[in-house]
């Protein structure tokens, strides 16, 4: 974030600094219309008599160019940690930060074998004509954001055997 403002004059409206005026001024009516009835209102009383929305507010932009760029730097940093975690913990709690930001772990474990998604690791030989084809295990996890695959999962596929 420090980033962000370096490059800021003092003398341009940032977006947060238009939001935080914004609910500034919400804050102040609720608390004028509070005082003037002199009783304590709950939230929930407030929120149906008041419904502020928040400001829609253009972002510049290289700003935007910026904060995208910066966003696939840190989760290429958390697929490398999470690629280096020695603890299935740490993995795990580096996943479901991940997730939360829109990036999802790919397993494709069950599934039909797909090279345009998927990367064969190996192979297992099996006699059931069922699974041949199918993903055996995923080797290495993959990682797509919001659909868009950034590392597809190294896999192990079923084949059949060989006369």
């Amino acid at each position: 974030m420090a980033s962000w403002f370096k490059n800021k004059r003092k003398d341009e409206d940032s977006t947060i600094e238009v939001r935080a005026a914004v609910i500034a001024e919400a804050d102040r009516e609720v608390d004028r219309v509070v005082e003037r009835e002199g009783e304590a209102v709950s939230q929930e009383e407030l929120s149906d008599d008041f419904r502020v929305e928040p400001a829609l507010v253009s972002i510049a932009p290289e700003v935007y160019d910026q904060a995208v760029s910066e966003r696939l730097a840190l989760v290429s940093l958390c697929l490398y940690a999470h690629d280096r975690a020695r603890s299935s913990g740490v993995a795990e709690r580096i996943e479901e930060g991940l997730a939360a930001v829109g990036v999802t772990a790919v397993r494709p474990d069950g599934d039909r074998f797909d090279p345009a998604h998927h990367e064969a690791g190996g192979t297992l030989v099996t006699e059931d004509a069922g699974l041949q084809g199918t993903v055996a295990e995923t080797e290495v996890v993959g990682f797509s954001d919001r659909g868009q695959l950034l590392r597809p999962p190294i896999v192990t596929v079923y084949t059949g055997k060989t006369a």
